[in-house]
């Protein structure tokens, strides 16, 4: 099931990362992320699965589509039953500019694999394979950046965070900079920056800070698939945005959750594509007749790591001229 459903989930980003591709600088930030949304949706009913959006744009009353327990796929009898974790678009905001490392992304696992977060944040520490159960996020972030260094057997001068640009980050960040490491702030996308830390030679090797808790469930997947780790911990905004995390069991802020803990599956698949050029992706190339992209897609069961390069041609008639 796992090597199929592959195959079948970087289409489904594939059409994503094309559709939201066509209006990439032009100032519209929920324009491109509902025509990312609605070409995944498409793309999913194509594919025969009883799907279940588990991690998606939001509650039934908040998106039309990709909600929260929606149902997605051809649901045949012999059809497998997966739970699905989207965001269909990544940076909404680089498309919007026209900036680097925006994506379309979703990860897919058999019922239950996945774990049900509400639309809040958390705050993560993401570390590569090479620190991987070295770090410990209720440790300063100093000592964590030190644990790093130790583990790469690099001097903490040669260490590369990522850190979302956000003013409540001050403090992390004047820490970091204190141990001698080098900072990348990045205005959004700290799912692609999670996935950069555990890739050789992107030359990131952690990602601290407060970011979204339904990326952080889709980072897990990834992470599970590369051997890194996420250690996470709930930050509710709000009284409502806790008694909503109480519901589904994460009431307790002070539990670490680890890579396991968001992403248990077996059958665990992860897909990614570009939408515009990255550190780890391509961004979506057009020309007369058809698009390239360039996708991400991993598989846990299978061990796994593929980077796609696919070739859409929508005019059969005016093929284009392929370049490797």
């Amino acid at each position: 099931m796992e090597k199929l459903l592959a195959l079948e989930m970087v289409y489904v980003t594939e059409m994503a990362a094309i559709a939201s591709a066509r209006v990439m600088g032009r100032g519209d930030r929920m324009g491109a992320d509902r025509l990312a949304t609605e070409a995944m949706r498409r793309a999913m009913d194509e594919i025969e699965m009883q799907g279940t959006i588990v991690i998606g744009e939001g509650e039934r009353d908040e998106a039309p589509m990709l909600y929260i327990g929606e149902e997605v796929g051809l649901a045949g009898v012999d059809a497998p039953a997966i739970d699905i974790a989207v965001d269909p678009l990544e940076g909404t905001n680089l498309v919007a500019t026209g900036s680097a490392n925006a994506i379309t992304v979703l990860a897919a696992s058999e019922r239950g694999g996945l774990v049900h977060a509400p639309d809040t944040y958390l705050e993560k520490l993401c570390v590569g394979p090479g620190a991987a159960g070295k770090v410990d996020i209720r440790l300063p972030p100093a000592e964590n950046v030190r644990l790093v260094a130790e583990a790469l057997g690099r001097r903490t001068g040669d260490i590369t965070v990522i850190i979302l640009d956000r003013p409540r980050h001050a403090d992390l960040i004047a820490e970091v900079r204190g141990t001698g490491a080098r900072i990348k702030l990045i205005s959004d996308g700290d799912l692609s920056a999670a996935i950069s830390c555990a890739v050789q030679g992107t030359g990131v090797h952690a990602v601290m800070g407060i970011g979204g808790a339904p990326e952080g469930v889709i980072t897990a997947a990834a992470m599970r698939c590369l051997g890194g780790e996420i250690q996470a911990r709930f930050k509710y905004r709000s009284d409502d945005e806790r008694a909503r995390g109480e519901r589904m069991g994460h009431g307790d802020e002070s539990r670490i959750y680890r890579t396991e803990d968001l992403a248990s599956g077996e059958n665990l698949v992860f897909a990614a594509t570009g939408v515009t050029p990255g550190d780890l992706l391509e961004g979506v190339r057009f020309f007369g007749g058809g698009a390239r992209t360039h996708s991400l897609v991993m598989a846990y069961q299978t061990k796994t790591v593929r980077f796609v390069d696919t070739v859409h041609m929508f005019d059969r008639d005016s093929p284009p001229r392929v370049r490797l």
